[in-house]
């Protein structure tokens, strides 16, 4: 093992275990928040276990292999299964690596509050399907899929294995362009037929309450499985292998996910460098609550056009859009592990330019879990969290919180307007929109 690699896995490993409670901020397992997070972003009661897996789907067409046309293969899907489990563990450390500025992959690791192979809790949970972005890997998101384990969801991670970044050819878009949204609604359905079985990891979720979270291309890919219908020049951009799936076509109603409750959708593209997605009515299509999440500054989906695009055209069911002002895309991975910090380009990767990462990670963690306790699990209780809220966070107030440092949270409406579960000091740079079903 090289000795910069070694060197991070010791250090991470130390971390992990000896310093259970240290925070993101500390160079701790990134699903535990910070002490100026939000109320609902702190762990829930649950420990939590990690499992592997692998699904294998035949015969599908790979754009990315065959001569005149793609080839068919048989499709091999690994994931993480995050899932609450019955006792605390060691923990663990995640290894995983991303395309690094000469094309190389770059090999880092992810101190982890997850415990392999742990026992699951007894009981039965929401099925999450957490889904990253272009040229992401799983742990890259394990802040979330972990936080959510605490608070009683199965989350499965897939890893859909893209093409390097930065080769930037339409051939090598089409890949991922034609198995996100397949290889999610795949991963979903076998899921779920194994949670219905028992089986595995997989057995202690719920698969009557599914949802969905996408990053970047994940939230393509998490749009277009909840029912937004592919554009018919998709065919064309993906060699043919989204003819069949494209509106129109003989397999479009198999682009669908049973018992879907909710979806989440952070930094969606509203098409792909100039590719048209979705054909009418897009998103508006939808029949599930969505959340959407954004930096007002990303320029690679874009904002308003963009993202508050999306947010404005799903009609027909209640959405949110949280806006991190200033923020950039770089705003669902964890923050930049230190292998990832020798250049820019591989800590631009993770870092954004004004927002502090351990900020916004657990700011997500609250809104997220308020949204799907709200939506997937039935707790109204949770509605406080989203619902009624002033746009813009620094127009809230709270008349009887005391003066100085105050590390209590807003009690929220009727008491305050300041946003319900955040300190007073904090509650500023964003902004939370609603729309109801029309």
């Amino acid at each position: 093992m090289p000795r910069r690699i070694q060197s991070g896995v010791m250090t991470a490993a130390l971390l992990a275990l000896a310093l259970p409670n240290a925070t993101v901020a500390q160079g701790g397992p990134p699903a535990r928040p910070g002490v100026d997070a939000p109320e609902l972003a702190a762990l829930g009661q649950y420990p939590v276990g990690v499992a592997d897996a692998a699904f294998v789907q035949p015969q599908q067409a790979d754009p990315l292999q065959g001569k005149d046309s793609p080839a068919i293969t048989d499709r091999r899907v690994t994931m993480k299964v995050w899932y609450p489990a019955a006792k605390a563990g060691p923990g663990t450390v995640y290894h995983a690596a991303m395309t690094g500025e000469t094309g190389a992959d770059v090999a880092f690791t992810v101190p982890g509050l997850a415990t392999p192979g742990a026992p699951g809790a007894k009981g039965r949970f929401p099925l999450v399907i957490l889904s990253h972005g272009y040229g992401n890997t799983p742990e890259a998101l394990s802040w979330l899929g972990e936080n959510l384990a605490t608070k009683g969801y199965v989350v499965v991670a897939p890893a859909f294995r893209d093409p390097p970044i930065n080769i930037r050819t339409a051939a090598a878009m089409a890949g991922p362009l034609t198995r996100r949204p397949l290889d999610i609604v795949f991963v979903a359905a076998e899921a779920q037929r194994r949670a219905n079985a028992g089986q595995g990891p997989f057995a202690a979720a719920d698969a009557s309450r599914t949802a969905l979270i996408g990053y970047s291309m994940g939230g393509y890919g998490s749009l277009t499985a909840a029912g937004a219908p592919l554009d018919p020049g998709m065919a064309d951009a993906t060699r043919g292998a989204l003819a069949p799936y494209v509106a129109g076509g003989p397999k479009q109603g198999d682009i669908r996910i049973a018992n879907l409750k909710a979806v989440v959708a952070i930094a969606p593209p509203n098409g792909v460098r100039g590719i048209k997605t979705w054909a009418e009515p897009g998103v508006a299509a939808i029949r599930v609550p969505t959340f959407f999440i954004v930096g007002s500054q990303d320029h690679v989906v874009g904002y308003d056009p963009g993202v508050r695009t999306l947010f404005d055209a799903e009609a027909h069911v209640p959405r949110y859009l949280l806006t991190f002002r200033e923020a950039g895309h770089s705003i669902a991975l964890i923050g930049a592990p230190p292998e990832m910090r020798g250049t820019y380009w591989d800590e631009d990767w993770f870092e954004d330019a004004v927002w502090r990462k351990d900020r916004l990670l657990p700011v997500q963690a609250h809104f997220i879990t308020a949204f799907l306790d709200r939506y997937v699990k039935g707790d109204v209780a949770r509605a406080a969290y989203i619902d009624g809220l002033v746009p813009n966070s620094g127009d809230g107030k709270w008349p009887a919180a005391p003066a100085g440092r105050v590390s209590r949270f807003s009690p929220g409406a009727p008491d305050a307007t300041l946003w319900k579960g955040f300190q007073p000091s904090r509650a500023v740079g964003m902004s939370l929109e609603f729309k109801p079903a029309q």
